[in-house]
């Protein structure tokens, strides 16, 4: 197969029928940085033929799937470009047209057969040859009589493609897989146009390519079997192959096919869960691609600076949500207090933030240093956040804590929250962080107790467990009155 020696151009085409699954997120962060790095363009095009499933609502959640992984596309819906349209119902014109170019060389003819016939020729040749070689071409030798019989008498026909006889093997050489052979004898001639003038995947994705003038079509491996048949269709159309670049599966952590058992399996998905786009398109760029095979947190800049067809592996590729969750925790952590600010703020408010708290001097940067260096995702923040909006009632204690910080039979528990509750109801204390916690850690001398003594349980008055994030950071976020109100609850249970 010919190398283009043309500026790159290539394509991501979803199908509108659902969500953006990870394994089309990976095909099109691929596509994307291959065209960064290259200097050339990324078309997003919309494969929306099937009407029960491509739905405007479909199309719209990939587009903010792409938009929210920051994957901007050259040409494509909302951004338009010199080879539109980009959705495949707004382009039969040119799949009539390819269509009529092939009718007038004589590469397809009409077929007859209804599906009965189809169904039980199928049955036939597996009854007695054990197997099915494809379509019998029963109407490939029809004369121009029978086929004007056939249309005189309303019968529906599709197109087919009539593969040259004698065809020698169907060869190209794939960017991954390197040199790659089909045997042309068993390529049955099959379906370009369907009975109701719709187009098969097949043609119109090779249309579309050629119309587009795509010189790379990087996919998964999936579609590595319609590769010959589709370089059959460039032949016909007098026009050179692309060159393909199929990608391993994603597998889940058993080595199975990535699917719903292994959990969330589409970009939205992930993003209510709280990840940020920046570590997801560095952990997908990361299935199947590597920059050294060493360098993990790779920055979108030297992705699209270093992105190679060349380091893309065979091998499939495992969705490990442990190293995502790892890399996930990296990001969050490189964020500045603005950025937390931003992207946490839904999740904080998911936990009981009311404008309010959003209203005081530094929310943020004290917020981010309470827990921002301790999250793997975002979607942790209401439980380890939300007991400090319960106000002045304690609205969860945790039994377990209860009974092995506060009810011990030789606790003093309730002593030290009468003396913490004594010290936090003191306004000639200022309610900062540093200055409350020295007040409290007198107490270890006074009352001739270890920290822990006196720490945990104030730590389960206020938060309801002895598993918090830093308790006093904490508090100087929350009320005095709703702090004092809490201690004193607590101790009044004691």
């Amino acid at each position: 197969m010919a190398q283009h020696s043309s500026p790159v151009r290539v394509r991501f085409a979803p199908s509108p029928t659902g969500k953006l699954h990870i394994g089309g997120a990976r095909t099109a962060i691929f596509n994307w940085a291959f065209a960064r790095a290259t200097g050339g363009s990324f078309v997003l095009r919309i494969e929306d033929t099937d009407p029960t499933r491509s739905t405007d609502e479909n199309i719209r959640i990939i587009v903010d799937a792409m938009r929210w992984l920051q994957l901007d596309w050259d040409e494509g819906p909302e951004v338009g470009g010199a080879y539109g349209p980009y959705r495949q119902t707004e382009r039969m014109d040119t799949y009539q047209k390819a269509l009529q170019q092939l009718i007038d060389c004589g590469a397809v003819y009409r077929c007859f057969c209804s599906k009965e016939q189809l169904d039980e020729e199928r049955e036939k040749m597996q009854a007695e040859q054990g197997g099915y070689s494809g379509y019998n071409r029963a109407c490939r030798h029809l004369s121009a009589q029978e086929v004007q019989a056939h249309l005189d008498a309303g019968d529906p026909f599709v197109w087919r493609l009539k593969v040259p006889d004698n065809h020698p093997a169907i060869e190209f050489d794939d960017a991954v897989y390197g040199h790659m052979s089909f045997p042309a004898d068993v390529m049955d001639d099959m379906i370009l146009v369907r009975s109701d003038g719709t187009p098969t995947y097949n043609f119109a994705v090779v249309c579309d390519d050629i119309n587009m003038q795509i010189t790379h079509v990087i996919r998964g491996d999936d579609h590595l079997s319609n590769t010959p048949r589709q370089i059959l269709i460039y032949e016909a159309l007098g026009k050179t192959p692309p060159v393909f670049a199929h990608l391993s599966m994603i597998l889940g952590s058993d080595g199975k096919k990535l699917s719903k058992r292994h959990g969330a399996t589409s970009v939205e998905e992930y993003r209510d869960k709280g990840y940020l786009p920046d570590a997801m398109v560095n952990f997908l760029a990361l299935l199947g691609w590597s920059l050294d095979g060493e360098t993990t947190l790779i920055s979108r800049d030297v992705l699209c600076k270093a992105f190679d067809l060349a380091r893309i592996t065979k091998k499939d590729a495992i969705f490990d949500e442990v190293k995502l969750d790892w890399m996930n925790g990296a990001y969050i952590r490189e964020l500045t207090a603005q950025q937390w600010a931003r992207l946490a703020r839904p999740w904080i408010e998911k936990a009981g933030a009311t404008p309010e708290f959003f209203a005081l001097d530094a929310w943020a940067e004290k917020t981010f240093a309470l827990i921002g260096q301790r999250l793997v995702r975002f979607e942790e923040i209401p439980d380890k956040l939300a007991f400090m909006f319960w106000g002045s009632t304690l609205k969860a204690l945790d039994d377990a804590s209860f009974k092995k910080v506060l009810a011990k039979a030789d606790s003093r528990a309730k002593d030290v929250l009468v003396a913490c509750e004594a010290i936090l109801a003191d306004t000639s204390i200022p309610w900062e962080c540093n200055v409350m916690q020295d007040a409290v850690k007198q107490l270890c001398d006074t009352m001739q107790l270890k920290p822990k003594a006196v720490f945990q349980p104030l730590r389960v008055a206020i938060a309801g467990n002895m598993v918090s994030p830093p308790l006093f950071e904490s508090m100087e976020l929350m009320k005095r009155e709703d702090c004092v109100a809490r201690v004193h609850y607590v101790a009044s249970l004691l």
